[in-house]
């Protein structure tokens, strides 16, 4: 299993940015694929994630300013971020679960900082 996420970045306040992670060696459709992120000092959290079968959940802290979507012509996720705040600074974690045997993988950390 392969999960290679791409679109780290330095952004001011208020920005966009989007992340993407492309899996390769999984079903696609039989994954929930999200987002965790962990910021300096605090402990990773689940940040998004989107079901194959098109449900996807949020922390409260990004409702209304992410959105998690998946291609499932291209296997991969992505992640758009609008109106970012400093307190979204963090190393953003892809991860893959497989729906029946539960098993995870992780793709490495992007890191996306947000200037104040």
């Amino acid at each position: 299993v392969q999960l290679q996420a791409s679109g780290r970045g330095l952004v001011q306040a208020g920005g966009s940015l989007r992340l993407s992670c492309a899996a390769g060696g999984i079903i696609f459709g039989l994954n929930t694929l999200g987002w965790y992120r962990q910021a300096p000092g605090k402990q990773r959290e689940l940040v998004a994630a989107a079901t194959g079968g098109g449900s996807s959940n949020y922390a409260d802290s990004v409702k209304g300013r992410f959105t998690i979507s998946r291609d499932s012509a291209k296997n991969t996720v992505y992640l758009q971020m609008n109106s970012l705040k400093p307190e979204d600074t963090a190393v953003y974690y892809c991860y893959a679960r497989h729906q029946f045997s539960g098993r995870e993988s992780w793709g490495q950390g992007t890191l996306v900082t947000v200037a104040s």
